[in-house]
């Protein structure tokens, strides 16, 4: 049975810097575009010390807010 939360983790410890070498990650790219990465490594930071959405409400709200007036604004 899985267990209750989330599963997602960042790549092991060197695997980033293979990746760096490699060139940026590609979501990384378009979330900055948007002004928003910084939530956005927030709202991971959260997910990956808690494994647990509920437990980065704040964090989630941030996030949506931002891209919320990053839409706004393309209007």
């Amino acid at each position: 049975m899985a267990k209750p939360g989330h599963s997602w983790s960042r790549a092991p410890a060197g695997k980033e810097d293979e990746e760096d070498e490699e060139g940026e990650d590609p979501l990384d790219a378009r979330i900055a575009r948007t002004g928003c990465l910084e939530q956005h490594r927030e709202l991971q930071e959260c997910m990956e010390q808690h494994r647990d959405w509920r437990h980065c409400q704040t964090q989630l709200r941030a996030f949506g807010a931002c891209m919320a007036r990053r839409e706004q604004r393309e209007r």
